[in-house]
């Protein structure tokens, strides 16, 4: 992360910081940030493993390319790559728990808010109940039910799903998980099928694939559309097999102003050398343009901060150690550690040079 003032980085510059909280059952939840710009929060699909994507084939032309327009902020789902296996909860209310103990943890007050794929229904009821903290909304390749409208047939399916699973989830064979993977990107070339072949695996265990599918199943939040207030931007692919159009579709028309942009791709992920994935980027970027400029246009930079984070961050310029600042102000080290580390996510800096760059930003201001 670095100032916007600052050239812009090239993809192999970017670096991502993991961190950990607990979510309303003391899971652990992973999640990272890295990028330049507004903060941008992403509520991710159930296959996902922070680490395994950031050499992805198939996921690194997203986080690039999101890293280009904004500071972004991703988890891993509990249950799933990074984040604690050992939950049995995947309901909606756990789900959506842990998505506010992200934006706790990570000190945001306002931010844009994405929800892809099965991760949709969390942002959307996040918006619905939060609408002073979500500056913008997007559903990339969502809906706000299970997508498969229910019927037997449905159900026969849906038990054809969970025995694939079961049969090959763990298996050194990708032969059932390249049924999943088939439906995800159809379009891709065979490296990038493999990698999500082998994304399945490392992702999370069999019981928890199954766990959480049967969890999705019990989610509906159409009733909670009509009361957002940010403004909406949906995107989805038209030939989606994953989560079909119309489901999509469905989100835009219960939004009001929602805004429906549809993709020409048959994939659920888009891929990054397909043109689909050039008309995402620019509607994304064209969409939380207004963030980027209110944040340029934020005086000064240290507005973002709440009062006790820049309590800590004027002694930790002054030269004080985290053991010293938390003596000073009654605060345990890893306390003073968090705060330290929300702050230098909203100034925008990172790494070993973040607390001169900190001091550097207040200094400046000190002096008009």
């Amino acid at each position: 992360m670095v100032s916007l003032a600052r050239r812009r980085p090239t993809p192999g510059e970017y670096r991502q910081e993991i961190r950990f909280c607990r979510g309303v059952d003391n899971a652990r939840i992973a999640y990272a940030i890295h990028g330049d710009g507004p903060p941008l929060v992403v509520v991710s699909c159930w296959l996902s493993h922070l680490q395994f994507d950031w050499q992805s084939p198939v996921w690194r032309h997203f986080l690039d390319d999101l890293g280009r327009i904004a500071t972004v902020v991703r988890y891993d789902e509990r249950g799933f790559g990074l984040s604690d296996w050992s939950v049995s909860d995947f309901s909606l209310d756990a789900r959506y728990a842990d998505l506010e103990a992200v934006i706790e943890d990570s000190g945001l007050d306002r931010f844009a808010l994405i929800g892809m794929s099965g991760g949709a229904p969390v942002a959307l009821a996040y918006a619905a109940r939060h609408p002073e903290r979500v500056t913008r909304l997007i559903s990339y390749g969502g809906s706000a039910r299970w997508p498969a409208e229910p019927s037997p047939e449905a159900d026969v399916r849906e038990e054809a799903f969970q025995a694939m699973i079961r049969a090959g989830w763990a298996q050194p064979d990708n032969l059932f998980r390249r049924v999943f993977t088939s439906i995800f990107i159809p379009e891709a070339t065979e490296e990038q099928l493999s990698w999500v072949d082998n994304l399945q695996r490392m992702s999370t265990s069999t019981e928890n694939a199954i766990a959480s599918r049967v969890g999705r199943r019990q989610v509906d939040v159409r009733p909670l559309l009509p009361e957002l207030k940010a403004p909406t931007l949906v995107l989805h692919a038209r030939g989606d097999r994953a989560v079909r159009f119309p489901f999509g579709s469905e989100v835009a028309s219960l939004i009001p102003g929602a805004r429906l942009v549809e993709l020409d791709s048959s994939n659920h992920i888009l891929l990054g050398d397909e043109p689909a994935w050039q008309h995402f980027r620019r509607e994304l970027t064209a969409f939380i343009a207004p963030d980027a400029r209110r944040r340029e246009a934020s005086s000064p930079a240290t507005a973002l901060l709440t009062l006790r984070e820049r309590e800590v961050l004027e002694r930790a310029t002054q030269g004080l150690s985290n053991g010293q600042i938390a003596s000073e102000l009654a605060l345990s080290p890893r306390t003073v550690e968090r705060h330290l580390s929300n702050a230098y996510l909203k100034l925008g800096v990172s790494g070993r040079t973040a607390r001169t760059a900190a001091a550097a930003t207040i200094l400046r201001e000190q002096l008009g």
